[in-house]
């Protein structure tokens, strides 16, 4: 259970609170480098006030592959788990968006999850991997992905429902507001297709995500019939 007190802790240094902003306004994965330019901070100092960020669960850190010789970088991204109370868009915020949107334009969950995928925005000066950025831009939206690949065959399995009392009170809508959501990922990525998203009880999760690695110019999702 986030420990709130904990995060406004952490958030009362300005500096960290200018790190974490700079985050959130980012909406992507940002490094070392690039908040050491930010804050005029060596490096050490930041990396110190990033792990406190991320010991308070206000950011998530993750590790760049590796293109050579040397540490592999370090990058961060706002948990998301964060609440709104904190100035981000928390998961039952983003869901209410969505739901409204859906009311709003009379498009299908899909094609409401399919164009809140393509909003989300790619880090820049760097090759992408196709099936490691769809994980982790899932993981943006908690899912807690992990992945399983058999040659171009991917099966992700989604460890955590982000709205699980939603998909409890309406599967149909949830599951494929999720698919949408994927298919429009895969589509700004590029390099690899959704199949099908195969649903489990919410309260349990395990949904799977089941897609391929193709060729770009290939890479065209086609939305299912049925409820994902």
């Amino acid at each position: 259970m986030v420990d709130l007190q904990r995060q406004a802790r952490a958030l009362g240094d300005p500096t960290r609170h200018e790190i974490f902003r700079y985050v959130v306004a980012a909406g992507r994965r940002v490094g070392v480098a690039e908040l050491t330019d930010h804050v005029q901070l060596n490096h050490n100092a930041v990396r110190q006030h990033l792990g406190k960020l991320v010991d308070a669960e206000l950011l998530i850190e993750g590790v760049e592959k590796s293109t050579g010789r040397g540490r592999p970088r370090l990058h961060y991204t706002v948990d998301p788990s964060t609440e709104s109370r904190w100035g981000v868009t928390g998961p039952y915020e983003r869901l209410s968006l969505m739901l409204s949107e859906i009311i709003r334009t009379g498009d299908s969950p899909i094609e409401v999850g399919r164009r809140a995928g393509h909003r989300e925005r790619l880090g820049t000066g760097r090759t992408v991997e196709p099936v490691a950025e769809l994980v982790e831009r899932m993981a943006r939206h908690g899912f807690e992905p992990s992945v399983s690949r058999d040659g171009d065959v991917i099966e992700i399995t989604l460890q955590t429902c982000p709205f699980e009392s939603a998909a409890l009170a309406d599967p149909d809508t949830i599951c494929q507001l999720h698919l949408g959501l994927a298919y429009g990922v895969a589509e700004e990525v590029g390099g690899i297709v959704i199949d099908e998203l195969a649903p489990r009880d919410p309260r349990r999760a395990q949904c799977r995500l089941r897609c391929r690695v193709v060729e770009t110019a290939e890479a065209v999702s086609v939305p299912a019939p049925t409820s994902g």
